[in-house]
């Protein structure tokens, strides 16, 4: 006599989700493999060198490594916060990268809505390749230039200022003109690259939006305001909330091509420091502390400015 199965219980609402998920990844496994390198990619330089971050709690010897060194608890970060250059390389690293942010973030947005209302295609093809150009243009000629540019003795900018009887500027010796020089080159050079998103936004526009706003009269202020405006606005929010997320990540490799003994009190910030004080000096734990501690900041300053961006707009990175 055989045992009557007992029924089998239905499946949850989680089983059958979980189900479909792996059927559709199953279906498009092709598309996932494409993902593999990046994935990779960031497990390896991403997430491995976290484990390394430990150093920072420890006074690290290489002939003992990670595991051997002795724990010192927070003793490097008490280290720099009592450091005389502390307040000098976080108020430079916050200035430099608000002042960039604040340059530099509503540019590619005026640069995107000018190139769509260009009615020529071929001035609107020229002066896309020429604001996009400067962007592949590497962080070291970058700096070759500038301090080409603003040479004393041979610069185009202290010829022309000599042409109004303007005596020779040493512009990269000026504390006070390291700031402006930094974000705008940088404004300049990345301008045309960043407007890309916002074109592709815009091109999601409505065409009749714009035709029914035409025919009550609305000039292209208005329609830019009122339609080009709030259809790219979920856009800009997120790109302003990743742009807030590495407020402290100011880059290290132009300011430091950039500096000299002259500037050195305006152009050293955060990474520039670490650089030095880690591979420069081989103070690997002092320099793992900064960069944790620059590296929180941004975590909170992203997570708090996350939730603001979705309180007042509803668009937010989750």
């Amino acid at each position: 006599m055989q045992k009557a199965q007992a029924p089998s219980l239905p499946q949850t609402d989680r089983q059958r989700r979980r189900h479909l998920v792996w059927k559709q990844m199953k279906a498009n496994y092709f598309l996932y493999l494409f993902l593999l390198p990046a994935t990779l990619h960031i497990l390896v330089f991403s997430y491995w060198p976290m484990y390394g971050i430990q150093i920072a709690f420890k006074d690290f010897f290489a002939f003992k490594g990670i595991e051997g060194s002795p724990w010192v608890g927070l003793k490097h970060f008490v280290k720099f916060f009592e450091s005389p250059r502390f307040l000098t390389l976080l108020g430079n690293t916050l200035s430099i990268s608000l002042y960039s942010l604040i340059a530099g973030f509503p540019i590619p947005i005026m640069l995107a809505l000018l190139l769509n209302y260009t009615p020529k295609q071929g001035l609107k093809r020229f002066t896309q390749t020429v604001s996009y150009a400067p962007h592949f243009i590497s962080i070291v000629v970058m700096a070759g230039m500038i301090n080409v540019f603003l040479s004393p003795r041979s610069g185009f900018v202290n010829t022309i200022l000599g042409f109004f009887g303007v005596d020779p500027i040493f512009f990269m010796g000026n504390p006070a003109a390291f700031k402006h020089i930094y974000v705008w080159s940088g404004v300049w050079q990345g301008m045309g690259w960043s407007s890309i998103i916002y074109l592709a936004a815009l091109s999601g526009v409505s065409p009749e939006l714009h035709e029914a706003a035409i025919i009550d009269g609305a000039n292209k202020l208005q329609r830019i305001w009122h339609i080009d405006i709030p259809t790219i606005m979920p856009t800009m929010v997120i790109l302003l909330v990743m742009n807030f997320g590495s407020v402290m990540n100011v880059g290290y490799e132009k300011a430091f091509l950039l500096q000299n003994s002259l500037n050195i009190n305006a152009s050293e910030i955060i990474s520039t420091y670490t650089y030095k004080i880690g591979l420069q000096q081989a103070q690997y734990s002092y320099s793992t502390a900064i960069g944790l501690f620059n590296n929180v900041i941004n975590l909170v300053l992203l997570i708090s400015v996350n939730k603001v961006a979705k309180a007042l707009s509803g668009s937010s990175l989750w």
